[in-house]
């Protein structure tokens, strides 16, 4: 049995070559994604403990002590605790670590690397005047507030040398420094296309403590002849309650359990499953076709003697050699899919998606790739396998058994059933992410069961205009596009699946994109806004600056200051200047006024109808700033009564309250202006009458600053925008395999079309019909299938991308009707493409031999 099927799948392997190609992209999506996976978990594990080769023990605060907000409640990390555990026998060093945000500015006056991945940290020497996390290549550490030392990395970039004058930028302020050293450094950060700026260990501590005198963690260096967990358990015995000692090995497995390589790795592989999900209507529908093909030659073995199980395993062992050479093949492609991605993400200059070497002989993603390849393989022929097995001997001299009407109505009627399923979940759906990620599958399956259905109602339609433009090709195109409804169906769907996500996401990307920038543009409370780029900050003393500027009617900095009510809610409101609201456009005063918002606090007229309050009423409640992004608390103050002096219509910038700047507690402020830097959030000029442009460009000259945004309305709504592009971009990048593998589903079935119609080629021929009609034929047909897959796909995909779009609140739908007519378009021109290849096989096939031969 297996030399049999050894053979046929030899003497037909033109036949299974698109099949093979198809799983083998598949199985490259999932091993390559596999394979990234496991590089990134790897980079992880190698720049932790590369970054910081002197750590046996960390001490931090520990997440898990008794008591709310444990971790916000440790004690501090500070230098009298430091000196403690320094002083342990079994300790060779202890060491704070000061960590924070550094932007470097290189010589054309632009930020180097990524914003994101910039960093800040505290050169610390040891007895030999160095520090063995920053070994120096030229230089010396920094020993002072006017030094700093950069990484190799970005001094190559740059161009810095040792002694130069560089500008770098901490808490939203622009620092002219020099250079006094260059180092190497082994740092997520840089791996993730950043920068490393070093400081003293005293300035380290000004900029970046999470409070005065303390540290962001200590770690400890063992010593000699001392294990890790030894040192773990004698220093925490010196910890207070709220901290606790942490090894090496444990925190090498949490950087390599981290959640954004999880999070990624599975939404590779969903992409990835689409794509064999996809494959799988390809290898069914050649496995359905070629047992049709084959009914005379399984027919002679049932007369023979072969039992059906016979027949059952050997087309099933036909599908494991096409499947193991497709998987091998693909396992080969997915580690140049591994590289691609690597070098994808990389690009995005991400820390979270950088990765090490692969290991391309790793045993999870290699028995992951014959699994998938041959398990899709195998449960995409088994069907047809069945079908194959069920041809009685007496059918010898046929060619085909095709489906009865009774089971087509059967699946109609579970179509509909399904697809009416599928519509009701996307209309429920609105609010509920996890409802309407039931609700597109089971859509799609509607969809995919009433294919054969509408494909038999599209070409009713298309038979007069297919006439008049084609004549009796046009007939002939259609009537084989009707002869067997399952296949073009199986062929369509290949495409419907691809187009319905490809439309989906731009329908409502497109129409996300759009509502920010709308928004941006009316959410601008003033003529120009002040704001950092993504993790940069601004600076404290940004608004006094701009304040001394010509051409200014009014500046106000604002703060995000959340107020806890009393029933435990919060209440987010903006601290301003209350001396500059009211020369704000766009704010209108209902009841009080805002010339007293220094004596209390202002409510929107929706926030005042909600909780029922009116001017005079008092809002008790606790302030509570936090510095953003590392979670560590700003200020506090104690709860206190707020009394409102105004309600008011007025931006959603400056919705839904409004706070002085003096009620921020004081824990908080760390510049002039008396500002928390790390909760501003942006700056808002009011410019003189006609002198919008001229006091834009001087903000940019005065501030000098490349971290910071000068932004007019027109800036805002662009810039919110943008931010929706690179998504699209990759989510179009993930889902072309999809349309590739449709592609390859309707060449697979023009090209088996060519086969089996051998002698209706003939006799075409042998009429009148020359080579260029036989291939004109051929492309019709195509055509058709590749219209009907990719309309249904963009007509479902931009019904669901619709109902996505009005699940958001607030959301209006736009649909980019040139991209979808592209998508159309590009989907016709696949279908002329797919159809080159068989075209030219049929045409040259002679006359005589087409007419004797025993296919149709």
């Amino acid at each position: 049995m297996f030399r049999t099927a050894l053979r046929s799948v030899r003497r037909h392997k033109l036949r299974f070559a698109l099949p093979v190609l198809a799983v083998l992209l598949g199985v490259a999506c999932v091993s390559g994604s596999l394979l990234y996976s496991q590089s990134l978990r790897q980079a992880m594990t190698d720049e932790q403990a590369a970054s910081r080769p002197d750590v046996s023990v960390e001490v931090r605060a520990d997440p898990d002590a008794p008591g709310p907000h444990s971790s916000d409640a440790a004690p501090p990390l500070d230098e009298d605790l430091r000196e403690r555990l320094a002083a342990l026998p079994c300790a060779a060093a202890a060491r704070g670590t000061l960590e924070g945000r550094a932007l470097l500015v290189g010589p054309d006056g632009e930020l180097v690397g990524s914003p994101s991945a910039g960093g800040g940290v505290n050169y610390v020497p040891d007895r030999h005047g160095a520090d063995p996390r920053y070994p120096m290549t030229s230089g010396r550490g920094p020993r002072s507030a006017d030094e700093v030392a950069i990484d190799q990395q970005s001094a190559d970039s740059t161009g810095y040398r040792v002694g130069d004058e560089v500008r770098v930028i901490v808490n939203g302020k622009v620092r002219d420094v020099r250079l006094a050293g260059v180092f190497t450094a082994h740092d997520p950060r840089l791996a993730g296309g950043g920068t490393l700026t070093a400081f003293d260990n005293a300035t380290a501590g000004r900029q970046f403590a999470p409070a005065p005198g303390a540290y962001a963690s200590l770690t400890l260096t063992a010593a000699s002849g001392t294990s890790p967990a030894v040192l773990a358990e004698r220093a925490a015995k010196l910890l207070p309650s709220g901290l606790q000692a942490v090894t090496r090995a444990q925190l090498d497995a949490e950087a390599a359990d981290s959640p954004d390589s999880k999070k990624l790795g599975t939404l590779l592989l969903i992409f990835a499953g689409i794509a064999l999900l996809i494959s799988s209507f390809l290898v069914g529908n050649t496995f359905a076709m070629l047992s049709a093909a084959r009914a005379r030659e399984h027919a002679l073995l049932r007369a023979i003697g072969a039992t059906r199980r016979y027949v059952l395993r050997m087309a099933l062992t036909e599908a494991v050699l096409v499947g193991a050479v497709a998987s091998l093949a693909g396992y080969a492609a997915g580690i140049g899919v591994a590289t691609a991605l690597g070098s994808l993400f990389g690009a995005t200059g991400d820390v979270a998606t950088a990765a090490a070497p692969l290991r391309p002989l790793s045993p999870t993603p290699l028995l992951a790739a014959f699994g998938v390849g041959i398990g899709v393989t195998c449960l995409s022929a088994y069907v047809p396998a069945r079908r194959a097995a069920a041809v009685p001997p007496v059918a010898a001299l046929r060619t085909s058994v095709p489906p009865t009407s009774a089971s087509l109505r059967r699946r109609h009627r579970i179509g509909f059933a399904v697809t009416a399923a599928g519509v009701l979940l996307v209309l429920a759906a609105t609010g509920s992410t996890d409802l309407f990620a039931l609700a597109v599958p089971v859509l799609l399956a509607g969809l995919m069961i009433l294919t054969p259905l509408l494909a038999l109602g599209v070409t009713r339609l298309l038979r007069t205009p297919m006439i008049r433009l084609a004549g009796v090709r046009g007939t002939l195109a259609l009537a084989n596009v009707r002869r067997n409804p399952r296949r073009t169906a199986a062929t369509a769907t290949a495409l419907t699946v691809g187009l319905t996500l490809i439309s989906a996401v731009t329908v409502a990307l497109y129409s996300l994109s759009a509502m920010a920038e709308r928004e941006a543009e009316a959410g601008m409370p003033t003529d120009l806004r002040i704001t950092a780029v993504d993790f940069a900050e601004i600076g404290d003393d940004t608004a006094d600056r701009v304040a001394r500027l010509p051409h200014v009617a009014a500046v106000t900095p604002t703060v995000d200051a959340p107020l806890e009510l009393a029933d435990g809610s919060f209440l987010p409101a903006t601290a301003i200047d209350p001396g500059a609201v009211g020369r704000i456009d766009g704010i209108t005063v209902r009841e009080g006024s805002l010339d007293r918002l220094g004596q209390g606090i202002a409510v929107t007229a929706e926030t005042a109808a909600a909780h029922g309050w009116q001017v005079g009423d008092r809002v008790t409640g606790a302030l509570d700033l936090s510095s953003g992004e590392s979670g560590e608390k700003a200020g506090a103050a104690d709860t206190a009564g707020h009394r409102i002096v105004a309600v008011y219509d007025g931006p959603e910038a400056l919705s839904p309250a409004l706070l002085p700047t003096d009620a921020l507690p004081s824990a908080g402020r760390t510049g002039p202006g008396g500002l928390p830097a790390a909760a501003l959030t942006s700056v808002l000029v009011e410019a003189e009458p006609g002198h919008l442009g001229a006091l834009k460009e001087e903000i940019r000259q005065a501030l000098d600053n490349p971290a910071l945004l000068v932004q007019d309305h027109a800036d805002a709504g662009r810039e919110a925008a943008r931010a929706y592009a690179p998504m699209l971009t990759t989510m179009y990048a993930m889902l072309s395999v999809t349309v590739v593998i449709g592609a390859l589903g309707v060449a697979n079935t023009m090209g088996m079309a060519v086969f089996e119609r051998i002698r209706e080629v003939g006799m075409l021929r042998a009429i009148g019909l020359d080579r260029r009609g036989v291939g004109s034929l051929l492309r019709l047909e195509s055509v058709v299938v590749s219209l009907l897959g990719s309309g249904l796909g963009l007509l479902a995909g931009s019904a669901v991308g619709a109902a996505a779009v009005a699940s958001q609140e607030g959301a209006v739908l736009v649909m980019p009707w040139g991209r979808l007519l592209v998508f159309f378009a590009a989907t016709a021109a696949i279908g002329v493409l797919a159809s080159l290849w068989p075209g030219r096989r049929a045409a040259a096939i002679p006359i005589l031999r087409a007419i004797r031969t025993n296919t149709e």
